[in-house]
């Protein structure tokens, strides 16, 4: 089995369906319309986001969002995977009545058993909501920097990359790097090559969740090649949503060719019926990796980890011991 490692997922869409309807059970929630054989059923891009946030709201207490990180960091260990980083988002947890400390708790509650039990490590990612506007993103920034957590050591910007211009939302990235957390943003999905342009230029991120459609700009292509930044590809994800018609033409392989660092990562899993094993599948069955490059990619994704130096030099040397 080749060792695997995740930079990209939010822990709110990696509920697994049998784990949602254990919540909905819990809850009195009826899930008969979003969940058949077993499976999320989703139509298009709205009616995803209508499940997304159907499950998302049966995540109420701390113990619920304990449970969700230690199921979903379990069943990475499982298949291999050495190193896990969530996203998180301390607005929806208050949309859902639940106190943003207790939100925290709750996800590194489960992080922990999970790594005292099957040896994975696990990192949180702070972010703010693009489609909230600035002031939403910059509160979120406070927040992760003036309650400071051990296991948050990065911030980001998920949301609709079609609204608001990065500029925009530069104080609130300042903000979390002076305080010493490590930066990516969503660029480059939705939104093409000049989404990641102005990412770079105004958010000045160290990774770029997606960032596929830079593909679009021979230029900027080799600005990130030639400025190091890391691309957290999620395959299932963009075939899923329609950002590429199919594996065939998605860029992978162009931008890795060309020097690009990139990852492999499932976005919001069970959503597009996928996993962090079945993204490595993909890249073997449809770029053509064989393991020594799979096992390549997993090392670019720990030494791009916003994690500390020796956690970073563990995993690498279980890298070395493990696999292939």
């Amino acid at each position: 089995m080749v060792p695997k490692a995740e930079l990209h997922c939010h822990i709110e869409g990696a509920v697994s369906p049998a784990l949602a309807l254990a919540q909905a059970e819990r809850h009195g929630a009826d899930l008969s319309e979003i969940v058949v054989d077993g499976a999320y059923r989703w139509t298009d891009f709205t009616a995803f986001l209508n499940v997304y946030d159907t499950v998302a709201a049966l995540f109420r207490t701390r113990d619920d969002y304990a449970r969700l990180a230690h199921d979903y960091l379990s069943s990475l260990a499982a298949d291999g995977c050495l190193y896990s980083e969530i996203f998180i988002s301390t607005d929806h947890a208050e949309q859902t009545g639940l106190s943003p400390h207790a939100y925290i708790d709750g996800l590194a509650e489960g992080i922990e058993r999970a790594k005292a039990e099957t040896g994975i490590e696990g990192r949180m990612i702070a972010t703010g909501l693009r489609h909230g506007g600035p002031e939403a993103v910059e509160r979120a920034a406070r927040f992760a920097t003036d309650n400071p957590h051990p296991l948050i050591t990065g911030f980001g910007m998920a949301g609709d990359e079609r609204m608001h211009h990065p500029k925009d939302f530069a104080p609130a990235f300042d903000i979390a790097r002076d305080a010493g957390l490590r930066i990516t943003v969503h660029a480059g999905e939705l939104a093409g090559a000049e989404s990641v342009r102005d990412a770079l230029d105004h958010l000045r991120p160290e990774r770029i969740g997606h960032g596929v459609r830079a593909i679009e700009d021979p230029a900027l292509v080799e600005r990130l090649a030639e400025e190091r930044i890391v691309l957290e590809i999620c395959p299932a994800s963009n075939i899923a949503l329609g950002v590429f018609a199919d594996y065939a033409s998605h860029p992978f392989n162009r931008l890795r060719d060309a020097g690009v660092k990139v990852t492999l990562n499932s976005d919001d899993p069970p959503h597009f019926h996928s996993s962090l094993a079945n993204e490595y599948r993909i890249a073997s069955d449809h770029f053509g990796l064989d393991d020594a490059a799979l096992k390549g990619i997993t090392r670019t994704a720990i030494e791009a980890a916003f994690c500390d130096d020796d956690t970073r030099t563990k995993l690498l040397g279980k890298l070395d011991r493990e696999g292939i």
